[in-house]
């Protein structure tokens, strides 16, 4: 039971970092967007609490906002974010919850392929919902967005996520150890 009410006051926290986080870098639009703002708490939900629950704040999160805020615009851009953030906690929560070793190689080894799979679903979603519209996902803007205007906000993932968690090892907030 203090388990689950641990795993779920700290997902509460990511959510609410996850809709408060654009707010700030959100200020220059252009930055802010390519700054990846959301992703951040969805992957450090995963990591810390577990699959399942970065599934769930990543899914909730986009939608959330976007209601909320009006911000992302609900359709595409929010469905379609609301899928790849799920896919990104559920699959580095889950290989990270796998890993034999816990430190900042599994931490590396659980965000890369979270990163190309969420990124992989990003595209899917967004070819449906916009081929529903009468638009059209070309190769080149399936590339252009999730890879190249990425690449400022993947950068500050892949320093920002595990220096985060190598502190939070540091304060004994998250335990580094071995798998059981």
């Amino acid at each position: 039971m203090k388990t689950n009410t641990k795993k779920l006051t700290l997902s509460a926290f990511f959510l609410a970092l996850g809709l408060v986080l654009p707010m700030v870098t959100g200020q220059i639009p252009r930055i802010g967007n390519l700054l990846l703002p959301m992703h951040l708490p969805v992957f450090l939900c995963g990591l810390i609490c577990g699959g399942p629950w970065g599934m769930a704040v990543g899914l909730v999160t986009p939608l959330l906002r976007s209601v909320m805020f009006g911000m992302p615009p609900l359709f595409p851009t929010a469905v379609s974010m609301s899928c790849e953030l799920a896919v990104y906690g559920l699959v580095c929560g889950v290989i990270y919850a796998r890993a034999p070793r816990r430190g900042t190689a599994a931490v590396y080894a659980a965000l890369l392929p979270a990163m190309l799979a969420g990124r992989a679903v990003w595209g899917c979603v967004q070819a449906v919902l916009l081929g529903m519209s009468g638009s059209a996902l070309t190769l080149q803007m399936f590339w252009a967005s999730a890879f190249l205007n990425a690449i400022p906000g993947i950068v500050l993932q892949l320093v920002l996520i595990p220096a985060v968690m190598a502190a939070l090892n540091r304060t004994g907030v998250v335990q580094y150890r071995q798998r059981a």
